[in-house]
């Protein structure tokens, strides 16, 4: 007969001790790496709700009462693919300035330089072109294609467009298209701070001239 060998009874408490310790430790551990993944992904969730897309820019200034203008040159750059042709003038007078509306029609988006000048002269010829007041702001629209190559009918007048109840604008003058450029003359009582904006639907160049004290 085999004789079965008994352990001794603190061996056997030893290990009914050890192997429940091992039991509590493993769900612990469990629970220590999910709180850890939901951390990650409570974090990934605010870094994502917490980005935004940027604000909308509009060209237009608010109209908040102010005129954030001077009488400095105001540039800005065409599209590589803009041809337009400017195909109405507006003159009008709001609260503190009067507004010279340019409409075009075409691809692309329009440029400018626009900026004061001692004489207005046409850019095609040279020749001197005759505008009412005692300052000249030249409008320059940049990107500019002839009537064949937008297929816009080009604005067109022999007589200076007056200013439609302005306080310091006198008249627009009409130049011509020549080599991508558009030029009319803005007539004004003195130089005046002006802003140069772009709207859209229909595309327009705007120039506000401000009032003088």
């Amino acid at each position: 007969m085999k004789r079965r060998t008994s352990l001794p009874a603190g061996a056997v408490l030893a290990a009914a001790v050890l192997l429940t310790g091992c039991a509590q430790q493993q769900p612990s551990t469990a629970s220590s790496s999910g709180a850890a993944s939901s951390s990650a992904s409570a974090g990934s969730s605010s870094s994502a709700g917490s980005s935004s897309a940027p604000p909308a820019v509009t060209t237009a200034p608010a109209a908040d009462g102010a005129f954030p203008a001077d009488t400095a040159p105001d540039t800005a750059e065409a599209s590589a693919d803009a041809r337009v042709t400017v195909t109405d003038i507006r003159t009008g007078r709001h609260d503190g300035f009067d507004r010279v509306v340019l409409e075009v029609e075409g691809t692309g988006t329009p440029g400018w330089d626009v900026r004061y000048v001692d004489a207005a002269s046409s850019q095609g010829s040279g020749e001197p072109v005759a505008v009412a007041g005692d300052a000249v702001l030249q409008v320059t629209v940049t990107g500019a294609g002839y009537p064949y190559d937008t297929g816009a009918e080009e604005y067109a007048s022999a007589d200076p467009l007056p200013g439609e109840g302005t306080r310091t604008v006198t008249e627009v003058v009409f130049d011509a298209t020549y080599e991508g450029t558009t030029v009319a003359f803005v007539g004004t009582r003195s130089e005046a701070p002006f802003r140069v904006y772009l709207l859209e639907d229909p595309s327009r160049l705007v120039v506000e001239v401000a009032d003088q004290p």
